[in-house]
């Protein structure tokens, strides 16, 4: 038996939202039009089938009691039933759904949701853009203007079901004879046949086109975040409701500034003398160039805060900062001059012999020091 809730990754007891918010997100994932890989195609039947069998309430009562609804037989492993009976028919004939009543299903259908990626540029995301799609899409079709049929002609009614979209059968079962229902093959449940169908679009009220759109990225907006674009996904079949478009941001990979949430990091290299002199640095930010003043005896690893630097808050006002941090670089190679200057101004400083120092305050030696002095 098909593991139908281990193909949506969904517990046994999830709810109606529940399943429709797995089925969604897989099928945005394995969707042909956003991915065209052959084997993610196939997991897109398997999950679209399990869907379809665990949000019918008659199909799922069979598959938490261990049948298979959609195996010959119905029940899966019951071992005693007759072959070809469909345990759904059964159940649904004494809880409720057997019997008639259901009346034919339209042809016309909710459209799937889409998805694109797209990338931008650190620009884009912290101070919003307007970009063009190009979307490949199910549009209305023009000629038969969704109905699927050809011009001048109607759907007819299907003579085996004779309009009511479901065919009646008794069977016998374990629990006897039992009079079921279930959708007309001829008709899938319509209950009406298209005889001449539509030349353009093959009876299915829709077509593939290509159109372009525009989206408009908000400032703020983060790498992985999507825009939901109501009611440009794909239009239905028998020219349904469309659904949604998603569109997924990815945020190039800046040259220069590290971004965590809406600070920017960067990294300024600081010569020896620099750092200890002082001096200007001109720093290209965001808003455009600006002058970080480095005081003098700046030490390696210092980190300078330019508030209201970094990127605008997606919900709400503000921006943050960004974070300078300097990396102060010590001369490798030095000519004699050098080398003589550096050894006079270590003897001016009395820096020619290092020693130990000892850290004050807190930590791990502070605290050692602390015990060892109150003994």
């Amino acid at each position: 038996m098909a593991d139908y809730y281990g193909i949506l990754g969904v517990a046994q007891g999830a709810t109606d939202d529940e399943l429709k918010k797995a089925y969604r997100k897989l099928a945005r994932e394995l969707h042909p039009d956003v991915n065209p890989d052959p084997a993610a195609q196939e997991r897109f039947k398997e999950v679209t089938k399990a869907y379809e069998v665990l949000s019918d309430p008659q199909k799922r009562q069979i598959v938490d009691l261990g049948g298979d609804p959609l195996a010959p037989g119905g029940g899966g492993g019951g071992g005693g039933f007759q072959q070809g009976v469909d345990l759904s028919d059964i159940f649904g004939a004494f809880f409720g759904g057997g019997g008639g009543g259901r009346g034919p299903r339209s042809r016309v259908q909710q459209g799937s949701d889409a998805l694109i990626r797209i990338d931008c540029e650190l620009s884009e995301t912290a101070f919003g853009a307007q970009r063009e799609l190009t979307v490949d899409t199910a549009v209305l079709c023009g000629t038969c203007d969704g109905q699927g049929t050809a011009p001048g002609t109607l759907p007819t009614t299907c003579e085996t079901c004779r309009g009511r979209g479901e065919i009646q059968q008794v069977q016998r079962s374990f629990l006897g004879q039992v009079m079921t229902s279930r959708a007309c093959p001829r008709c899938v449940g319509t209950g009406t046949v298209i005889e001449h169908a539509c030349a353009v679009c093959h009876g299915d009220g829709r077509v593939r086109s290509r159109r372009t759109l525009t989206v408009k990225i908000p400032g703020g907006i983060e790498d992985g975040m999507r825009i939901r674009l109501a009611g440009e996904g794909e239009i239905g079949p028998g020219g349904g409701p469309s659904g949604d478009l998603y569109v997924e941001v990815h945020e190039k990979k800046h040259a220069f500034f590290t971004r965590q949430g809406d600070d920017l990091h960067c990294t300024v290299a600081l010569p020896m003398t620099a750092a200890a002199l002082g001096t200007s640095v001109p720093l290209e930010t965001l808003d455009g160039q600006e002058t970080l003043d480095v005081p003098a005896g700046t030490q390696p690893d210092e980190v300078f805060t330019l508030k209201a630097r970094g990127v605008p808050h997606l919900r709400g006002t503000g921006r943050g900062h960004l974070h300078v941090h300097l990396e102060v670089q010590v001369p490798t190679r030095l000519d004699d001059d050098q080398v003589e200057l550096l050894r006079k101004l270590a003897a001016l400083r009395d820096e020619e012999r290092p020693g130990l120092v000892a850290k004050s305050g807190g930590g791990l030696f502070g605290k050692l020091r602390d015990a060892f002095d109150g003994r």
